[in-house]
């Protein structure tokens, strides 16, 4: 396996970012030849479509690696500069007619050919989002939008709309994410994040209390290694019944930092979630509760002005709070559908500033892994570049290896 060096990681970062600002075309005659029964993992649509064109025509991968582990998404879109073709038994990633590299698909974990006791196929209940990591989209709807206040960059009502009665998505049970919890665990994985749309929050809090439990009868761990992604609750002290339940870390998202585009974006956030200040408050008592390191904030990277997300991510790191920007995509069915995010540039500069403040603030590896629900991200990779490799890591030959830079 070939290592690379820490200034060659720029270079995939910004490349990973053009695939998802441009898109990439994998062709029917290479879909056809992928083996989504038994070794290819494919896209389940359990919460958002993440690609540039809606494309139900067959299954499409999760992602794909290059031949040095780097993870690349698979954002689809027809006519997209880059390309999978397949050739000679193999599978070729090119930038028009430029080649890039050989490549691999994400690799099907094998709970996804299990069923649970009332029959649902277990990735339709949690989805690989690392190789440790699996997460569980228990609603694939979001109550805001009965009232007209979607956020205005997510498209989790028309993901539904879309894919729940194609790929049989629905509301997951508790005792349907405890035996997917187990089956995923007997295979290596170790932590969970619990998400979804929103719902009334009364029937939020006891419902990550009933997963919680049930996930703790069936495996028999006191501590699960679950991250509850919840809203700003109007009662803070519900926060501490999470903890209470067994969850090790917790998540609520801001998005926008930008008081007054928050208010733009997020209106359902800002006018029934007690707005903005509440959202801060939050994640303040999150910490309170949870500890720093075990409380995690993602943001929807290129909707605001980088100052403000940085002022942002700068003011949550300080006190303890893993905030991580994500690539905006401009998602179809969302009401910024069609739009054009930032140049891969600037999301580079954007990441290594993010990582210089969350090293700076004494936030870790260790603690990016315990409360985000990413793995061999980009920030897993600027981690490892610097040394600060989890433990599990070392060996694995299934990820990025660094080495110094050549004279």
């Amino acid at each position: 396996m070939a290592a690379i060096t820490r200034e060659e990681l720029f270079h995939l970062i910004e490349l990973g970012e053009k695939i998802g600002n441009d898109g990439i075309y994998i062709g029917p005659e290479v879909l056809e030849t992928l083996d989504f029964e038994n070794t290819v993992q494919e896209q389940v649509h359990a919460c958002f479509d993440m690609n540039h064109e809606t494309y139900t025509a067959s299954k499409l991968p999760s992602g794909i690696q290059l031949s040095n582990k780097f993870r690349l998404p698979v954002a689809y879109k027809q006519n997209a500069p880059f390309s999978v073709k397949y050739e000679d038994g193999k599978y070729l990633l090119y930038e028009g007619k430029k080649f890039i590299d050989e490549i691999t698909f994400r690799e099907k974990p094998q709970y996804y050919n299990k069923v649970t006791s009332d029959g649902v196929q277990m990735s339709k209940v949690a989805q690989e989002v690392g190789k440790t990591k699996i997460s569980v989209a228990y609603s694939n709807e979001c109550a805001l939008k009965d009232k007209g206040l979607d956020c205005k960059f997510c498209n989790i009502n028309a993901t539904k709309s879309n894919f729940a009665e194609l790929e049989g998505l629905q509301w997951k049970t508790p005792q349907q994410i405890a035996e997917t919890v187990e089956a995923a665990y007997s295979e290596g994985y170790q932590r969970i994040t619990i998400t979804g749309g929103f719902v009334p929050e009364r029937r939020e809090v006891e419902y990550y209390i009933d997963v919680a439990e049930a996930i703790r009868e069936r495996t028999g761990l006191e501590d699960f290694g679950g991250t509850a992604c919840v809203g700003a609750p109007a009662d803070l002290d519900v926060i501490d019944k999470y903890k209470e339940a067994g969850y090790s870390a917790i998540s609520t998202n801001m998005e926008i930092w930008d008081a007054n585009i928050f208010k733009t974006i997020c209106p359902g956030k800002e006018q029934i979630c007690g707005g903005r200040e509440n959202w801060i408050n939050a994640l303040k008592h999150e910490v309170e509760v949870f500890g720093k390191g075990n409380v995690r904030s993602f943001f929807v990277a290129g909707i605001e002005p980088k100052s403000t997300l940085l002022e942002g991510i700068e003011y949550l790191a300080s006190i303890g709070v893993v905030a991580i920007p994500l690539q905006w995509l401009p998602n179809p069915g969302s009401a910024l559908e069609g739009h054009r995010a930032p140049k891969p540039e600037w999301y580079t500069d954007l990441y290594l500033k993010t990582y210089s403040i969350l090293r700076k603030n004494g936030l870790t590896h260790l603690d990016l892994y315990k409360s985000a629900n990413v793995e061999n991200s980009i920030f897993d990779y600027l981690y490892d570049a610097d040394g600060d490799i989890l433990p599990w890591e070392r060996h694995n030959n299934d990820t990025v290896q660094f080495v110094e830079k050549t004279a």
